[in-house]
């Protein structure tokens, strides 16, 4: 297994649970709509997020990591502040407290407004353009690498505020794929002159690993470690 020198913390990333939107089948990706009460988790996703932090409890005691060491970092959007919260619940974790942060570089991936609030059926024409150019963005929305580039600095300020914490990131499908296909690719990186987060993310940052994201994708409320 490829090590990890660069980084302080261990990362754990967890999709939000079945919301409101999943249930409707609707594309929320705005944050002025994501962060609507009424698009929170259904209750099925209640469940799903209330399983997924007994999962990682379960973790935390098997790697023998303290509770005091555990951040929970999320998106501001109501269906990833819910999934984030009852996680806590299931910690025992005060949700207001220093140990959890809400960080807006988290958000949801905004499709643009053809997309927003329209059928989820229309994600494979923006998978599909992020195969062919993930630099390209969908009309009024973020492309592959505009998420890459805020995904960074989460990634930097969460490395910068926390050191030896176990870090939940509690954010959205797109996100947390390519949060993903990042992490994987720079533990592979060997060139010497990259020893550190921000120069590695930069060496990944090519056509041929950003178009692969949807090989890292997640189901609601799935839980999965991504660096130990």
């Amino acid at each position: 297994m490829a090590t990890t020198p660069f980084l302080r913390n261990k990362y754990w990333v967890l999709r939000h649970g079945k919301s409101i939107p999943n249930e409707k089948g609707l594309i929320v990706s705005s944050l002025e709509n994501g962060t609507r009460r009424e698009y929170q988790l259904a209750s099925e996703g209640v469940d799903q997020a209330r399983l997924a932090g007994e999962l990682f409890l379960k973790e935390l005691n098997e790697n023998n990591i303290p509770l005091e060491n555990v951040r929970i970092c999320y998106s501001p959007f109501s269906r990833t502040t819910h999934t984030a919260e009852v996680v806590a619940s299931v910690l025992n974790l005060p949700f207001e407290g220093p140990q959890c942060k809400v960080m807006e570089d988290l958000r949801e991936r905004f499709f643009g407004p053809s997309f927003e609030l329209l059928s989820h059926d229309k994600y494979p024409e923006i998978w599909a353009l992020d195969e062919k150019d993930p630099f390209m963005r969908p009309e009024g929305g973020e492309s592959v690498n505009d998420v890459v580039s805020r995904l960074a600095t989460a990634m930097a300020a969460m490395e910068l505020e926390f050191q030896g914490c176990a870090i939940l990131v509690v954010s959205h499908g797109d996100p947390l794929q390519i949060l993903q296909t990042l992490l994987n690719a720079v533990k592979q990186v060997t060139e010497p002159n990259c020893d550190n987060l921000a120069s590695r993310i930069e060496t990944v940052r090519v056509h041929n690993i950003l178009s692969q994201h949807r090989k890292n994708a997640l189901l609601t409320g799935e839980l999965r470690s991504v660096v130990q």
